[in-house]
């Protein structure tokens, strides 16, 4: 990258966050800056939310993973990868269900009311750790386009992005990540249609279409673990299930399967870019989408850095206010204190805290894909817990079971104790398959166990959610 580009590329950055802070709107109470109301105190209108929940979810790393995976699979990898999309209809019908029938004001009150304050402790430690994950996973995505990891440029970027991102953060909270949202996600669709018309024209539609094998040795197998996961994976990223709990139960429905569709669409679209490196002949590497920008020339090269740029800024935004509001409003609740009159200040301080401790992997060069695949199996047992709720009382253990089950086959799978026995064909993620399928059976079977139990089947008869 020649000096002036350069400059020009870290102007694009200090130019991104300048922007971002001077359009984002200033939250001056709670129900702004942990709600998302504006000044009057209505609640986010359901086109801003759709948009909010789309563009929240198109990770700088799902992108890049995406296109990684259709340059490994084609488009068997592509449409694998673009399967956890569809965790946001399902969030979206569970959280409505929730609301309507069971009450529920948010998943951390829920899950104290239904399955105890211990419940809800280990709950919030899980998405702890995936909010902080998120950090520095996005952060590590846009280092790559200035450097490489480790390099001054690689980190010093980085650092800056996270900036600039917590500047306009701390100004307004979930309001003016909502609102910053909907800028992001039309600048990230409309340069993402520039990066497809750069690449895709190269190859004849059939041919891109007819990349890769539907079998378990060639993606399949990462298919059906997206398609098991997406019944759980979703419930542990309070970047989505806050946004469940903010406007009326219909409006938050429809954004929700809206959202989900636009964003499978749109990482299948992305995951061509992978397709297009394979067709190519491109050698596999940890970041296709940056080796096929380098082949762009300046303009095509400065688009992906946009596209990259927009999808990381507002995941990491969403994930500061998650934060704030999870530590500032909800972890009280489990002491059994209300939250304190100075949440606002808690949660600001909570967003620093984060943006300089979440950075430290990234630092260290962490490899992104630890952050989706390990714990995705991690909390598998949260898909009983959620979707089966309304088939028991109060029950702690039936909790435990599920939540620990899946806890300790997600430590077993990262220090690789799986047994090969548990493999589901011969492919790359044949023992993740296999964890997958068997454990959510294991989760859901400990999930009704108390059942069994005569306490437990009386307290299911007459419990309350």
């Amino acid at each position: 990258m020649g000096e002036l580009q350069g400059l020009f590329f870290w102007g694009f950055l200090l130019v991104f966050g300048v922007l971002m802070y001077l359009v984002a709107p200033r939250s001056k109470d709670e129900a702004g800056f942990f709600r998302g109301h504006d000044a009057e105190g209505r609640p986010a209108s359901e086109w801003a939310l759709m948009m909010s929940i789309f563009i929240s979810w198109i990770f700088a790393k799902s992108v890049t993973n995406a296109a990684n995976l259709g340059a490994a699979y084609g488009i068997v990898g592509g449409l694998a990868y673009a399967s956890y999309w569809l965790s946001i209809p399902v969030a979206g019908i569970v959280i409505y269900r929730l609301r309507t029938r069971e009450g529920a004001t948010g998943l951390i009150p829920y899950l104290i009311g239904k399955y105890g304050r211990g419940a809800a402790l280990a709950f919030s430690f899980a998405i702890l750790i995936r909010l902080f994950n998120e950090v520095w996973s996005n952060t590590e995505v846009v280092g790559g386009y200035y450097g490489h990891s480790g390099s001054a440029g690689f980190i010093g970027s980085a650092l800056l992005f996270t900036a600039a991102v917590l500047f306009y953060s701390l100004k307004g909270g979930l309001r003016s990540s909502i609102f910053s949202d909907v800028i992001q996600a039309v600048v990230f669709m409309l340069f993402l249609g520039v990066v497809l018309a750069y690449v895709l024209p190269a190859h004849a539609p059939g041919q891109l279409l007819s990349q890769g094998t539907f079998a378990l040795d060639s993606g399949g197998d990462l298919l059906l673990v997206a398609l098991l996961q997406a019944l759980s994976y979703p419930f542990h990223d309070p970047v989505l299930t806050d946004r469940g709990f903010i406007t009326r139960e219909k409006t938050m429905l429809r954004a929700f399967i809206v959202a989900g569709i636009l964003g499978f669409l749109a990482i299948f679209a992305f995951s061509l870019v992978g397709v297009h490196a394979r067709l190519e002949g491109m050698k596999p590497s940890g970041n296709v989408p940056a080796e096929v920008a380098r082949g762009l020339g300046i303009a095509g090269f400065f688009a992906m850095i946009v596209v990259m740029v927009t999808s990381a800024g507002s995941t990491l935004d969403s994930t500061f206010t998650s934060l704030s509001k999870l530590v500032a409003r909800e972890l009280p609740l489990l002491a059994g204190r209300l939250p304190s009159p100075k949440a606002m200040t808690i949660g600001s301080l909570t967003m620093v805290a984060f943006a300089l401790l979440g950075n430290l992997p990234m630092i260290a060069g962490t490899d992104i894909l630890k952050a989706t695949t390990i714990s995705g199996t991690m909390v598998i047992g949260l898909a009983p817990i959620f979707l089966f709720s309304g088939r028991v009382g109060y029950s702690p253990l039936s909790f435990h079971l599920a939540f620990w089950t899946g806890i300790g086959l997600g430590l077993l799978q990262a220090l690789n104790l799986i047994p090969l026995s548990w493999a589901i064909g011969s492919g790359k993620y044949g023992i993740l398959l296999g964890t997958n399928l068997y454990g959510l059976a294991l989760c859901t079977a400990g999930f009704f166990l108390p059942l069994a139990l005569p306490r437990y089947r009386t307290s299911s008869a007459g419990g309350t959610a």
